[in-house]
């Protein structure tokens, strides 16, 4: 009987049929087989990709998106995958969509448009291993769009505008309310500052004032009789000079220069009463 030649890929698998029922399976390499009665198929076991089109998902607070899945895949169980499903793949996708609904549907709609990486993790554990049912692994799976719908859309765009003149209004706000603290409190400073050299300066004087008083003070506990005599003829001398009539009553030695001021005083407005009177006479 002639036999049949088949050559199985690298990374693939054979499954040899007889008459429509699956046999065994062979590995890669040259493999023969009896035409007419057997048949080998071939499975690929390399990893492959795949990308669900857009679909629509309604969130929790009722906001439809459209989104897209890149995922990648292999084959661990041939004859599952080949005989267990008419479609594996499109089984393995329904699958994926599903569960990618649920997770969705269980989030509004901020949070699901901020946490693709989270849903992409969450998807991950739901499919899990599939070789049991469909023969596949899923080895990566990622969201490439996560879009809300063109009326959300113009929404959120309005929000947005909205939301970041807000920010722009109370920056601005807070930076005027920074600029008149940073003014009052230069002001402040320099109040303080004047102040401070106002009061430095009344110490100084002060201490100046007491200085000399402590000095004079000082001198007078020392000094004798003579100087107090010699001050007071000093100020009877300017006694004596002044305009007004003055009249000085010592108690003690001095008097006799009180006196000699008082004296010369009343002199000197008598001159000048008589001066006055001889000029008044008829000639």
């Amino acid at each position: 009987m002639p036999f049949g030649i088949k050559v199985v890929s690298q990374n693939c698998q054979g499954l040899v049929e007889s008459f429509g029922k699956y046999k065994h399976s062979v590995e890669s390499g040259l493999h023969f087989y009896i035409p007419l009665v057997q048949h080998i198929r071939i499975v690929s076991l390399a990893m492959q990709p795949i990308e669900l089109p857009h679909y629509s998902i309604i969130t929790k607070d009722n906001a439809e998106v459209s989104t897209s899945i890149t995922l990648n895949y292999h084959v661990t169980d041939a004859v599952k995958y080949e005989y267990n499903n008419t479609d594996s793949v499109e089984s393995m996708a329904q699958l994926v969509r599903g569960h990618l609904r649920d997770i969705i549907g269980r989030m509004e709609l901020n949070d699901a448009l901020g946490s693709t990486a989270k849903i992409n993790a969450d998807l991950s554990i739901a499919i899990g291993d599939l070789t049991n049912t469909y023969g596949i692994n899923v080895d990566r799976i990622n969201i490439d769009e996560l879009l809300p719908s063109e009326e959300i859309q113009r929404a959120m765009d309005k929000q947005l505008t909205a939301d970041r003149q807000r920010i722009a209004t109370i920056a601005q706000a807070e930076g005027e309310a920074e600029s008149i603290r940073l003014t009052n409190e230069a002001k402040n400073n320099a109040l303080m500052a004047t102040a401070k050299a106002q009061a430095q300066a009344t110490r100084t004087r002060a201490d100046a004032e007491r200085y000399r008083i402590d000095t004079v003070q000082a001198g007078l506990t020392h000094a004798d009789d003579k100087y107090f005599k010699n001050q007071s003829i000093n100020a009877y001398s300017k006694l004596a000079e002044s305009a007004a009539n003055v009249v000085v009553v010592p108690n003690d030695d001095s008097s006799n220069y009180g006196q000699t001021a008082l004296i010369s005083q009343a002199l000197k407005q008598d001159n000048n009463f008589t001066d006055d009177y001889q000029s008044s006479e008829p000639k």
